[in-house]
């Protein structure tokens, strides 16, 4: 697999790790596998990343809560800060944004526990993401954080190849313009499986699981 690095236009700390290959996700097969590890993961990095998705909410945006996905909390703490700092409003009693992530029951559907509830319903929602290619995953949670009584603020994401989602702009840092001949394919349509050509990984949450 040939690797290669994309920076960002917002700050040095913010770069794309690109693979290319054949790839396999839940939804779609890909070309290119994006490693967004260390932006997760790592502070600086993250916090990096959380200012300069504050920069696409103006202040009269509402924010209450920002539901997180794929590993993103660490992201979606600075960001509170970050859109705090920016002047955002948030109309929680205790002034602050509520950070949390839904739940995957048995029947793979997303859910929020009793506890949580409170954090979605009447509340103004950010959803953050790590990416957004199909927005299958990404209509799952707005249904899911509308079922529990949300409203959708924004929807943010580090990589995205949709520019919205269910008539909502998809704000992100890296656009599939910015990966020269990026693709998503459904299993049954995708090229490389019908050329014979075999899986070079197998791409969830967590990361790559490689295949060869």
């Amino acid at each position: 697999m040939q690797t290669f690095k994309i920076d960002s236009q917002y700050s040095t700390l913010i770069s794309l790790r690109v693979s290319q290959g054949h790839f396999a996700t839940i939804s779609s097969h890909i070309n290119h596998y994006i490693d967004l590890t260390t932006l997760k993961a790592r502070a600086s990095e993250a916090k990096a990343v959380a200012k300069a998705m504050s920069h696409d909410y103006i202040a009269s945006t509402i924010v209450d809560t920002i539901v997180c996905l794929d590993g993103t909390e660490v992201i979606g703490a600075y960001l509170a800060d970050a859109l705090t700092e920016s002047g955002i409003m948030c109309l929680n009693q205790h002034k602050t944004i509520y950070i949390t992530t839904p739940e995957v029951n048995s029947m793979g559907q997303l859910t929020f526990k009793d506890n949580v509830i409170p954090m979605i319903n009447n509340k103004h929602v950010l959803l953050l993401l790590p990416t957004a290619t199909t927005g299958l995953t990404t209509e799952k949670v707005l249904d899911c954080i509308r079922y529990y009584g949300g409203s959708i603020a924004g929807i943010s994401a580090i990589f995205s190849a949709a520019d919205q989602v269910e008539g909502i702009e998809v704000n992100s840092i890296f656009h599939v313009n910015d990966i020269e001949g990026y693709a998503s394919y459904s299993s049954h349509e995708c090229p490389f499986c019908k050329a014979g050509v075999k899986l070079d990984g197998l791409v969830s949450a967590g990361g790559l699981s490689k295949l060869n």
